[in-house]
């Protein structure tokens, strides 16, 4: 069967999501090792160590990206499940920033509303994923 052009946008997302983790990884790597370098106390040797070990997270995640989007390039069921679980966990999260009674402050009305973007993009990615057509493309029977 061949590949929905849906699943294959949410693949090149994938993989630039991972471009700008790396990117992001790099710039902690090098920030932690400027801060370290720089600071003549022990605190600055020691936040050194926690942006570079962010640096370190950064990249784990830019690796698992770009596994979820060859996985989903490939109509891999388990990149589909992933890709569903990571994208529920940020909705929840999206929901649960929204429904925060602590954010308010001058900004907030471009916050929530940058926040329903974000909740709506990843409903709808759900539903996507979930639609008849693209669970037989990945060859899904069940979930």
């Amino acid at each position: 069967m061949q590949r929905p052009t849906g699943v294959t946008v949410l693949a090149v997302l994938a993989f630039c999501g991972a471009g700008l983790m790396v990117i992001f990884a790099l710039i902690s790597l090098l920030g932690g090792a400027v801060v370290s370098t720089l600071a003549p106390s022990r605190m600055g040797s020691i936040a050194g160590v926690g942006v570079a070990v962010l640096g370190v997270f950064l990249l784990i995640v830019a690796a698992v990206n770009v596994v979820i989007g060859v996985g989903l390039l490939k109509l891999k069921n388990w990149a589909r499940i992933l890709t569903i679980i990571f994208c529920a966990l940020a909705l929840l999260s999206a929901v649960l920033s929204i429904l925060n009674p602590f954010h308010i402050h001058v900004f907030f009305l471009f916050f929530l509303i940058r926040r329903l973007v974000f909740a709506a993009i990843y409903a709808w990615i759900l539903w996507y994923l979930f639609q008849p057509n693209v669970k037989q493309a990945f060859g899904a029977t069940g979930f």
